[in-house]
């Protein structure tokens, strides 16, 4: 262990170097589309089967089914490589609900509320209520996720903790919802596979390591680039109608009624993670539910993914990490003495390292004005997203890998596999910048 973190400490000292590097101020680039009209037949179709997918980064995980091609003869699994975000959670701040109940309960008391008004009023004060002040903290829903993950991974790939090593290297932020993850996740499987031995890691040397960011430069140049998308028009007239008997004194309530209908959104998305079963977002127009999309998923490539306009910058800093989990794999692949890796963080370095490893589809390389048609965020960076590589080995030693994007097989970019979806790990290893063609 005293090597592993040796060898953090000496990777994290090379990530300095580059995250002091600047991101020179880019020539005026604004969206050259806004609006419905911007997205994709299938991504308009998604986020009417399910509005919360505008939530892109707070969207709760969907357990979709499993589906495995089988590996060429001989070669069976012995070793997994992990890193999962935390499972669904708060928000950092409960102002949204707040601003919501306090301009539906001064319409109240003014007694212009109609049924739907004093329906949406109830609805928002119980997300209030249930989320209690807990701020940017896992949900019960969180802990069920890593509690099924962690199921679906052993009862998938048995092989690699019944017959092969049982030793586990576990590696944690420490930040409450991403230990609250990892607790859940860790006791699942110890329940599946008692004899199991955890070495587990999440201290100040890992933190900052694990949980990289892209530089501020980078997180200003996004914000500029996807503003037009927020300040963009929304219809105004009809929830006025919907919510008060006399819309223009409603309309003196609400004095923004763009924001207004932006927190309800956000409080609709609460709802699901809260275990809340109800629709709030049919209060809402499908203008202001895509706005939500198309802003975040917009801003959330351009910041943490290989975009165009910033991937050569958010890419290096992400460097080190990858770097760490290719060393492991080789010293679990070389010991024989480990059966996984499990790393328990954060959204952003996820979404740098698929990029990073040029993972089709959550890796594409897109501009601003392609993301909207081939990038769907609440598909790739939902709440406890998640990256498996699974190791393959045949009696002669040769190695395989596979790389699972939220459970499902994913292919690479610019990189033949053997068959199917399974990859020769040296060659991997060799292709393993394919984020800069």
């Amino acid at each position: 262990m005293k090597r592993t973190i040796f060898a953090l400490a000496a990777l994290l000292f090379a990530a300095a170097l580059s995250y002091s590097q600047e991101i020179p101020s880019p020539e005026e680039v604004s969206p050259s589309s806004l609006g419905l009209a911007a997205a994709s037949e299938e991504v308009v179709a998604l986020l009417e089967e399910d509005p919360d997918r505008c939530a892109v980064n707070m969207h709760v995980y969907e357990f979709d089914p499993i589906v495995d091609t089988k590996p060429p003869k001989g070669y069976k699994p012995f070793y997994i490589s992990h890193y999962g975000r935390h499972g669904t959670r708060t928000n950092n701040s409960g102002k949204d609900y707040l601003y919501v109940i306090e301009h539906l309960e001064k319409a109240d008391s003014l007694g212009i509320l109609t049924d739907e008004g004093r329906s949406l009023l109830g609805e928002a004060r119980a997300v209030l209520e249930a989320f209690d002040g807990r701020e940017g903290r896992l949900t019960p829903r969180g802990q069920r996720e890593h509690r099924m993950l962690a199921e679906r991974m052993y009862r998938r790939f048995p092989q690699v903790f019944r017959k092969g090593s049982k030793n586990i290297r576990v590696f944690s932020s420490t930040v409450p919802r991403c230990l609250v993850s990892m607790a859940s996740f860790v006791s699942s499987l110890t329940a599946l596979c008692p004899d199991l031995n955890y070495s587990i890691v999440s201290d100040n040397v890992t933190q900052p390591f694990l949980t990289n960011n892209c530089s501020k430069p980078n997180r200003t140049e996004a914000g500029r680039m996807t503003k037009p998308i927020w300040k963009a028009e929304v219809d105004t007239v009809a929830i006025l109608s919907h919510l008060f008997t006399d819309p223009a004194a409603g309309r003196q309530i609400v004095d923004n009624v763009g924001r207004f209908q932006r927190r309800i959104c956000a409080t609709a998305e609460m709802a699901k993670n809260l275990d809340i079963d109800s629709d709030i977002f049919r209060h809402i127009g499908t203008d202001v539910i895509y706005q939500r999309f198309d802003g975040s998923n917009r801003h959330i490539y351009l910041t943490q993914c290989n975009s165009v306009e910033f991937g050569e910058f958010r890419m290096p800093r992400v460097k080190p990490l990858v770097d760490e989990i290719v060393r492991l794999a080789d010293d679990a692949i070389e010991s024989g003495e480990v059966a996984a890796d499990l790393r328990f963080g954060h959204d952003w370095p996820y979404m740098a390292i698929v990029s990073y490893l040029g993972l089709e589809g959550p890796g594409d390389r897109l501009s601003v004005d392609e993301i909207p048609q081939k990038w769907f965020g609440p598909k790739y960076i939902c709440l406890a997203c998640n990256l498996q590589m699974i190791f393959y080995r045949n009696r002669k030693g040769h190695v395989l890998v596979k790389f699972l994007v939220n459970e499902k097989e994913t292919l690479l970019r610019g990189l033949e596999p053997v068959q199917g979806p399974y990859y020769d790990w040296n060659l991997v290893k060799e292709n393993i910048e394919g984020w800069r063609r």
